[in-house]
């Protein structure tokens, strides 16, 4: 998604809601099976920590060892880490807002209405399951009425109105060069499997991945009630044109250069370069309104798929629109339909053994859908005005340390450095919640029609992404729901953004001393900070925009030190034989290492300033103040993950696994080798540390 909101989401973690099963999920498992009830997380527990492992060989396991052994993955899951126990224990105060929203009651609110009815919709199974494919006959029967070129156009424009993207995305970003305006932008895409490498491999894993897929594809066009030769026909036309759209896509880390993401155009010459698709047509059939110009990412991946459009036969496009109206449709029909889905994504991809319960599901959905009206109870309840007051005060030590490593660098020219600061002094700050809430008013939600009612809610973002284009941009939209356990930085808006439900133990936790709290959360917006400058982030300036503000000699120098990152962590092994991609997860450990030092700075700083807190820095638990932030930091990132899941990872997630977070940042630390006396030649001390901010 790295190009729909134009590298917008620079976040801290990745991989929660896709950890729990398959797809966005699939479940029916008996009601005590899987993952059991948590109560609130615990900031730093010395009782998660392995003592009997040298600090200095394995930080990673010396703090979380015990943890995991007493924390196996649940059966629901694929993995799970502290990150999931947060998000586990928002998810049961989700459920207790929407089971009571869900009573039909006449004086409920408008947004209770639509939360509970949605969720509701969700729960009714029995009525989900009496209706099969049939919610789907609509889109199946307009497909399969579609006689020419001109009506093949038309349905495509069609489903993307309603929120299926087929062959590739069409949205809304804003300008690369202005950032105060929002334009049109298409995007590679239209796969089923999770990264174009999927189709293109030779390995055995690969070959293997393909074979299940088509087979899972075969499976879910007998569900629609094909015979078995035909669904085979079907599922290889599929593999057919997704495998072609995967040869012209761009790779991840292609992906994550915005060099490779500018390539704005007029409409006039993506006509010209794509004849045969008929752009303007397309457009026009979206209900987008009219413009002029857009962004293409990247235009070769357009002139492969006009080539496609008059070559690859009708009917095999007939079978590649059917595919992804029911592999987009899948969790919100019926049993069967729900269980092969997660049998390939879930049981296959994650090695996740059971699926959700119901409830989680439905919870999960309506977050997804319907994220800023569920997340207003959602922050009436968890969210007080005293920790945002201490987020913000945290926030601005953070920035000042920053401010002031920025001006210690030594490889760093005056005249970058300047242009640093000014960035960094414009960088915003949005904490707990959106100063306005998205208005849902539009939107009709019925009990007992859940497709209906995601289809409901697909076709208002569709509308409300299109009704962007020409405008001004919205700074204050946020891009993740108050509930969430995560944070992100926006480069075209040069903000950070903390939603509500990362704010609590074991990140924050304002009843926690300074130590601990500078060790969870204040490494969290140190990392969201630095990603302003790692290798994507220092391509925007103040304002958004993708502009050059470094020196040439500068930019050389921070190439050399993201290159020395790269190296050193693909050099570690995710699973089996499959190693992390540095370049992939470059950002992030960029971000992490900047983070954490950043983030010791404010702590120090806080400590030295008073004589309470530098009271403080003497030992608790047997450790220093300092010790304490470097446990702290580690024990966010404790996780236990099944392989399946860890090989998924290391091929599409840019952030590296928890260990490597852990391990792979402090050997880079000074720091961290002085507050456990850490030699040269342990391995927690590298021997060719890497340092960027």
């Amino acid at each position: 998604m790295l190009f729909k909101k134009l590298m917008a989401v620079t976040l801290l973690a990745a991989g929660i809601a896709a950890a729990q099963s398959g797809r966005a999920a699939a479940q029916t498992a008996s009601p005590d099976s899987g993952t059991k009830p948590v109560s609130r997380p615990k900031s730093f527990d010395p009782a998660a920590m392995d003592k009997t492992v040298n600090p200095c060989e394995d930080f990673y396991e010396y703090s979380c060892g015990t943890w995991r052994k007493n924390n196996p993955i649940p059966s629901d899951q694929s993995s799970w880490g502290r990150f999931n126990e947060l998000a586990e224990y928002n998810r049961q105060i989700l459920h207790a807002i929407l089971e009571k929203d869900s009573v039909n009651d006449p004086k409920r609110s408008p947004v209770a209405q639509k939360i509970g009815d949605f969720y509701q919709s969700c729960m009714d199974e029995k009525a989900v399951d009496a209706k099969g494919a049939a919610p789907l006959k609509p889109e199946i029967d307009r497909v399969a009425g579609i006689s020419n070129k001109d009506q093949l156009i038309d349905d495509i424009a069609h489903l993307h109105a309603i929120g299926v993207n087929v062959l590739f995305f069409f949205g809304a970003q804003a300008d690369l060069h202005d950032a105060s305006t929002v334009i049109a932008n298409i995007g590679q895409g239209g796969l089923g499997l999770p990264d174009r490498d999927y189709y293109l491999k030779t390995d055995p894993k690969s070959k293997e991945t393909r074979q299940k897929y088509q087979a899972h594809v075969t499976n879910m066009f007998k569900l629609l009630g094909d015979d078995d030769a035909t669904a085979g026909q079907e599922a290889q036309a599929v593999m057919d044109i997704e495998t072609k759209l995967a040869d012209a896509a761009f790779d991840r880390v292609k992906m994550r250069d915005p060099k490779n993401l500018d390539h704005k155009m007029p409409m006039e010459k993506l006509a010209e370069m794509a004849p045969n698709f008929q752009f303007k047509r397309f457009f026009a059939g979206t209900g987008a309104p009219a413009f002029s110009e857009l962004n293409v990412i990247p235009p070769d991946f357009f002139e492969k798929v006009n080539g496609e459009i008059d070559s690859v036969p009708l009917a095999t496009w007939k079978s590649y629109l059917r595919w992804h109206i029911v592999s987009g449709a899948a969790n919100q029909l019926s049993k069967p339909f729900v269980e092969e889905t997660f049998s390939f994504f879930g049981k296959y991809l994650r090695g996740t053994k059971e699926m959700l319960p119901r409830w989680k599901r439905c919870v999960q959905l309506t977050d997804f859908q319907m994220g800023e009206a569920l997340g207003q109870p959602y922050v009436k309840e968890t969210f007080g005005a005293d920790g945002k007051a201490r987020m913000l005060k945290m926030v601005d030590a953070l920035e000042k340390s920053l401010a002031a490593d920025i001006q210690d660098l030594p490889w760093m020219t005056p005249e970058t450095k300047k242009q640093a600061a000014v960035k960094l002094t414009a960088i915003t700050n949005k904490i707990g919640y959106p100063d306005q809430w998205k208005d849902y008013s539009t939107v009709t939600i019925a009990r007992g029609d859940l497709l209906g009612n995601t289809r409901q809610m697909r076709g208002f973002e569709v509308r409300r992404t299109y009704s962007k284009i020409g405008k001004p941009l919205d700074k204050k939209e946020w891009g993740m729901s108050p509930p969430t356990v995560n944070a992100y930085y926006n480069p075209s808006n040069n903000d950070i953004n903390f939603p509500a439900g990362i704010l609590q133990p074991p990140f924050f936790d304002k009843d926690e001393d300074d130590a601990v709290n500078f060790g969870g959360i204040g490494v969290v917006i140190g990392h969201e900070l630095t990603h302003g400058f790692d290798d994507q982030g220092s391509k925007f300036d103040a304002n958004g925009n993708l502009s050059n503000w470094w020196t040439d000699a500068d930019r050389a120098e921070f190439d050399k030190r993201t290159g020395c990152v790269a190296d050193e962590y693909s050099g570690f092994v995710a699973v089996d034989d499959v190693h992390l991609n540095g370049r992939l997860t470059l950002g992030e450990n960029t971000a992490d290492n900047g983070g954490l030092r950043i983030s010791l700075m404010a702590l120090r700083k806080a400590m030295a300033e008073d004589a309470a807190k530098k009271a403080k820095s003497t030992k608790k638990d047997g450790f220093t103040a300092e010790q304490h932030f470097f446990l702290s930091f580690a024990q966010i990132w404790c996780q236990n993950s099944t392989p399946e899941f860890e090989r998924l990872q290391a091929q599409t997630n840019p952030h590296s696994p928890g260990q490597y977070r852990v391990n792979g940042t402090l050997q880079n630390s000074e720091d961290f080798a002085k507050a456990f006396g850490c030699k040269a030649g342990q391995k927690m001390v590298s021997a060719n540390a890497c340092r960027v901010w």
